[in-house]
């Protein structure tokens, strides 16, 4: 069916339809329109799901937990930091190998307080053992987080997944959405280690020296094997549905001089600026990256780069820029742009790449506009 609906209604519509058993919800801007339209499914009957409204983010993920050890389908949202405020039991949802779906729609930290697009919320959270994809559009926003729930709950990976979304340009814009029957493409959640209280067992909490690395091993194991399930699940939803999405997208990459990459809807913008920089003679392509863990590999060999990252790791950099010089091998021309909702059109984008500078940093706005 085709309608017209913003990044949040997108996601929560998909979440309808994966029909989780228990969704904990707390609003924060700019994600609370995703709780309030699963509020609105449950209060109709569309779906069924026992509705949890929790009193802070942290009691949000830890519902989730205390759900999902039961070996039930769970799902919550948040935004930046509410995110942080998690923190403590993003950390656990991982380690207890629990198949959570969260959408986080992606929102500057303070202070100064701000409540526009910025994905270092996210990236703060990149090591704890979640997968993390990133979005540009609001269809991607509905596949994305289907497919989400078929990855996380696969039993080579067990892990739990976040739907990344810009906050505002994306949560808060519509554009036409087209939803599918899903079928059988979530099979129903099995979790191995579920509480069974027929088979009653005690669980503890402290973990000596002799186990804790193996279980930290076991996280890697199941996020280096969540590789082929991502692209497995992905190339299935192809089929079934005709949208095809890969670890990383790429546009008139194939004969690319250089190559512009980015993230969420910046990735989208610079599609435009590409065929700006073609118009102009340059052999310019794009590459959007959708998975930050498990981290993608690039194949850039022969080509400049210009990375627009959205995000700072103060003391070292953007975080996409010094990965792909760490992971690749490549000296990009590091741009940090878009921070706090700050506008970066193609225009500017076009700009960064016509005054690349391979090797050295540009803060837009702040050392001057290339």
């Amino acid at each position: 069916m085709l309608t017209v609906a913003t990044g949040n209604k997108a996601v929560a519509a998909a979440v309808k339809q994966a029909c989780p058993s228990v969704v904990a919800a707390y609003p924060i801007t700019p994600q609370t329109e995703i709780v309030e339209q699963i509020a609105e499914y449950v209060t109709s009957g569309e779906l069924k799901s026992q509705y949890i409204p929790v009193e802070s983010e942290h009691s949000a993920m830890a519902a989730c937990i205390g759900a999902g050890v039961t070996g039930v389908r769970t799902f919550t949202a948040t935004s930046s930091h509410g995110l942080h405020y998690m923190h403590e039991m993003v950390n656990w949802a991982a380690g207890a190998r629990l198949p959570i779906v969260m959408a986080n729609v992606n929102r500057a930290l303070g202070p100064g307080w701000n409540i526009w697009a910025e994905h270092t919320d996210a990236f703060q959270e990149r090591d704890t053992g979640w997968l993390q994809v990133y979005v540009a559009s609001v269809q991607e926003a509905y596949d994305a987080t289907l497919m989400a729930f078929r990855i996380a709950e696969h039993e080579s990976v067990l892990l739990p997944v976040m739907v990344n979304l810009d906050g505002f340009l994306l949560s808060h814009s519509m554009q036409p959405l087209q939803s599918v029957d899903i079928g059988d493409f979530i099979p129903p959640i099995h979790l191995p280690h579920a509480i069974d209280i027929s088979d009653p067992t005690s669980y503890g909490t402290l973990t000596g020296p002799n186990d804790y690395f193996r279980l930290r091993w076991d996280i890697e194991r199941s996020m280096r094997d969540s590789v082929p399930v991502i692209r497995e699940t992905q190339e299935e939803f192809a089929r079934r549905f005709g949208r095809k999405y890969d670890f990383v997208e790429e546009y008139r990459c194939d004969d690319a001089e250089v190559v512009v990459i980015a993230m969420g809807t910046l990735g989208k913008e610079a599609e435009v600026a590409v065929d700006l920089l073609r118009r102009e003679g340059l052999k310019a392509g794009s590459m959007r990256i959708r998975w930050l863990r498990p981290f993608p590999r690039i194949d850039l060999s022969g080509k400049e780069v210009v990375v627009i990252d959205r995000d700072y790791s103060f003391g070292f950099g953007g975080v996409i820029a010094r990965s792909l010089a760490a992971t690749e091998g490549v000296t990009p021309f590091s741009v940090i742009a878009g921070l706090g909702g700050q506008e970066v059109t193609y225009d500017d984008i076009a700009g960064f790449v016509r005054g690349r500078r391979p090797g050295e940093e540009l803060w837009f706005g702040v050392n001057g506009h290339v």
